[in-house]
């Protein structure tokens, strides 16, 4: 039902904009968040934003470089990457939650555990 794409291999300072589009249902109503899993690693919070878009935030490690943004008309979520770094080289995934327009904390958007629903995830590969 998400379907991301957009990744690929990009030099240091490059930027990628990847995206994610729904099928089957709208996740209009629905907070959108992208994480990412480096080889090794625990999957980790990238950014996320509430079903309005009022509310938006961001990994310390991507703020100021990658800007999540989302179209409900076309049911599809963004994430527009500047300035990548070889550190940034992960698996992106994008996630939703199944609770129509519900309030949560920061901590809960930043947790895969709020997501109910995965994309199938997309290399982004950042060389130096």
């Amino acid at each position: 039902q998400l379907q991301a794409s957009g990744g690929g291999q990009v030099q240091a300072g490059d930027s990628l904009r990847l995206a994610c589009a729904a099928s089957g249902r709208t996740f209009s109503s629905n907070v959108m968040g992208w994480f990412r899993q480096a080889p090794g690693k625990e999957r980790e919070f990238v950014a996320a934003i509430s079903w309005s878009g009022g509310i938006i935030y961001y990994a310390d490690s991507v703020k100021g470089r990658f800007t999540i943004s989302r179209d409900n008309a076309k049911n599809t979520v963004y994430l527009q990457m500047n300035s990548l770094k070889p550190e940034d080289t992960a698996v992106y995934y994008c996630a939703a939650d199944r609770r129509p327009r519900t309030t949560y904390t920061e901590s809960l958007y930043k947790s895969s555990g709020l997501y109910d629903y995965w994309g199938q995830g997309t290399q982004v590969t950042v060389s130096s």
